[in-house]
């Protein structure tokens, strides 16, 4: 696949989510086998650019080509700005985000809120493919409520505008996570346009994405909320989708190296911040594991960046000397083959 002039290695992308997806989490999934990865929504607004917060989410040094950036906000001018102003300091595809369901950000007429107006979606994103010369791309949801679904119509305005490429999360604003993701529109739109489609939403096991692929007739899916803790998804379903064969679950020894990277990472990215900010990556990574809601619990109360990765390097020590391999006490779509 690819979007502009990007080819990507595969077909299995990491979903942008808030406060979860940033440059040490996005280069943990690409080399876990994420062929595509987008940076943590940022905001277009100028007076945040300087903020730590919003510096940190568009640091990207280090990070495999393309550099994606997703970017926030609901004047179409502004956005424009923050567009030239990301490009400027690497971005090499922006993303806009109509698909956040979240009030704090609906509440300002920005994300999925954006999906009401389909004359501001028009005017933002002329307004940002005409300022700069890289790839866009639209993250959307298939319309405001269950009565009001308008994603056919945006897709075809988004290509029309001359957006590179689609994703489309298949649940309405309203929807938020709940309920099933709608894969007929996802069809639907795919029918509809001749660019590059990405199905995104429940999107949990090698097997349904390959039946999303199948339904969808879409050329990519992505994944989110099940690469939480189990970033090795990636690897998992690309290798099923070329093969049609499932890898193992990986070995405890591996999974406590990558995590001791993961934290080294993150203590650098964020100093000592990290120590906090880390907490529900391990959380995600053992509660289903023996003995992870005890250590769960454990990880709350320390607050020092050596003594956590000191902690999870003993708890993997621990489980290693009872399996070769991950073994989960909890029933999880996610992990069963």
């Amino acid at each position: 696949m690819h979007i502009g002039p990007y080819e990507l290695p595969n077909n299995v992308f990491v979903a942008p989510m808030a406060g979860v997806t940033d440059r040490p989490y996005r280069r943990l999934c690409k080399a876990l086998g994420a062929g595509y990865a987008v940076s943590e929504m940022a905001a277009s607004n100028p007076r945040l650019w300087a903020s730590e917060k919003t510096a940190r989410r568009l640091n990207h040094d280090g990070e495999r080509a393309p550099v994606a950036v997703q970017l926030a906000g609901s004047d179409p001018l502004m956005l424009a700005e923050a567009a030239r102003y990301n490009v400027d300091r690497g971005a090499q595809i922006i993303d806009i985000n109509m698909g956040c369901p979240a009030k704090k950000v609906c509440n300002v007429a920005c994300g999925s809120a954006l999906l009401k107006d389909v004359a501001k979606v028009a005017r933002i994103l002329d307004a940002v493919v005409r300022s700069v010369d890289v790839p866009v791309t639209l993250k959307f949801r298939t319309g405001w409520d269950l009565s009001n679904r308008n994603a056919v119509e945006i897709a075809r305005l988004a290509e029309a505008s001359g957006v590179a490429a689609l994703t489309l999360h298949g649940r309405t604003r309203a929807c938020g996570f709940r309920g099933r993701a709608e894969y007929e529109t996802i069809r639907a739109v795919k029918q509809a346009v001749g660019i590059p489609v990405v199905a995104n939403g429940d999107v949990d096991t090698p097997q349904v994405a390959r039946f999303v692929l199948e339904e969808t007739g879409a050329d990519a899916v992505m994944i989110g909320r099940a690469a939480q803790g189990r970033p090795w998804i990636f690897r998992e379903t690309a290798h099923f989708l070329a093969t049609g064969s499932h890898l193992p679950q990986p070995r405890v020894a591996e999974v406590r190296e990558l995590l001791r990277d993961h934290l080294d990472d993150h203590y650098r990215f964020y100093g000592d911040l990290g120590v906090r900010t880390a907490r529900k990556h391990i959380i995600w990574y053992t509660t289903a594991l023996a003995g992870g809601k005890q250590f769960r619990e454990r990880i709350n109360a320390i607050e020092s960046c050596s003594e956590q990765a000191a902690a999870v390097d003993g708890f993997f020590g621990t489980l290693g000397e009872r399996s070769e391999r991950l073994v989960y006490e909890l029933a999880d779509s996610r992990t069963l083959h």
